[in-house]
């Protein structure tokens, strides 16, 4: 079916005005150097994809412990913020815009892939009942070192220092990840935050890091360059929130009142939903439910409930041209599973844009 027009209209994000309201989604898909540094190769996949309205680039650890996975890449070092200026240079020269994900692990990290004698840090000492991807195959998560107070200012340093490199890089934004299982969402839900000190305990006391995080990175590159991903309800990482609905309407409150460029909420089918859209002042970028629903179907369902931005996830690994094939209507390419995650051009810059390889 052919996208909504409304798809294809302009929209403005902080100081940048988006020729459409299609946004490819941050997707893992370890390309990175074994040290996380990006390559020409993720630089070409990228550029590939820069007839997006913004282009969110995958989950980026601003720490060393931070790790998601062999060759996930990140920003913390010169040869990283080299690697991501020349990522950043490609998808302008193609006329794209680019943000790059701010994502750490916490405890879905693995000694496996950390710097050695690095261990997942967490809220908690609290394993979680999940695999986790290393280069020897899935194995489970281990026991993580609960974060001190001192580790908690080291992280909000590391997030403001990555979000400097990234902007330094040329890269027009970042988006804060406090969903999906990792960190920042460990923090916000009740069977991974134990904690009795500021940092836990209470509704307000679980939202603060990922508050702190967020107003610190938004002081130092502006709250015009920062985004937040939520993801409420979402079990991925052995998560459970006793109420979302409590944890989150509290955290979008929070949120609101730092005048960032737009909040990426993952929709729960419930009312928190609506919660969300009435409580969030600027730019809403949604991931529509069900995830198997036909992608310009959900986009159009999306606009009309108040988003102002839709995002696109496998869609977009599949189409380098999808923004194309949404205005004509024509169809798309299926995903492979071969090079989903790892390996090289095959599964990653190969797939055919309707007007050749």
């Amino acid at each position: 079916m052919h996208a909504p027009t409304a798809l294809f209209e302009p929209v403005r994000l902080g100081d940048l005005t988006l020729p459409n309201r299609m946004v490819m989604a941050p997707m893992s898909r370890a390309r990175a150097g074994a040290d996380g540094t990006p390559g020409p190769l993720m630089a070409h996949y990228y550029a590939q994809r820069a007839s997006a309205g913004l282009i969110v680039a995958e989950g980026t650890h601003p720490l060393a412990a931070g790790a998601i996975g062999p060759d996930a890449p990140g920003l913390f070092t010169d040869a990283h913020q080299d690697g991501w200026a020349r990522l950043a240079d490609g998808v302008h020269a193609a006329g794209g815009r680019l943000f790059v994900q701010l994502m750490h692990a916490g405890r879905l990290a693995h000694p496996a892939f950390l710097p050695a004698g690095a261990r997942p840090v967490a809220p908690s000492a609290v394993a979680a009942r999940a695999l986790v991807h290393t280069s020897g195959g899935r194995t489970p998560a281990v026991l993580p070192t609960a974060l001190t107070a001192a580790g908690i200012e080291e992280l909000i340093d590391g997030f403001v220092r990555s979000a400097g490199r990234a902007v330094a890089a040329g890269l027009d934004g970042v988006e804060v990840h406090a969903a999906n299982g990792y960190l920042l969402h460990q923090f916000l839900a009740e069977n991974a935050n134990l904690r009795t000190d500021r940092w836990g305990g209470t509704t307000e006391g679980r939202i603060r890091l990922t508050v702190a995080i967020t107003e610190a990175v938004a002081e130092a590159v502006g709250p015009h360059r920062v985004g937040v991903r939520i993801s409420p309800s979402h079990p991925f990482g052995d998560l459970t929130e006793a109420d979302p609905y409590t944890t989150y309407t509290a955290l979008v409150r929070a949120l609101a009142a730092l005048g960032i460029a737009y909040l990426h909420h993952g929709e729960t089918g419930t009312e928190l939903d609506r919660a969300v859209r009435e409580r969030w002042p600027t730019a809403l970028m949604v991931t529509p439910l069900p995830a198997d629903r036909d992608k310009p179907e959900a986009a159009a369902d999306a606009l009309a409930h108040g988003a102002d931005l839709v995002s696109f996830g496998r869609d977009f690994l599949a189409n380098p041209d999808l923004v194309a094939r949404c205005r004509t209507g024509a169809p798309r390419n299926a995903v492979r599973r071969a090079g989903f995650y790892g390996g090289g051009a095959h599964g990653y810059t190969d797939y055919p844009t309707l007007t050749g390889p």
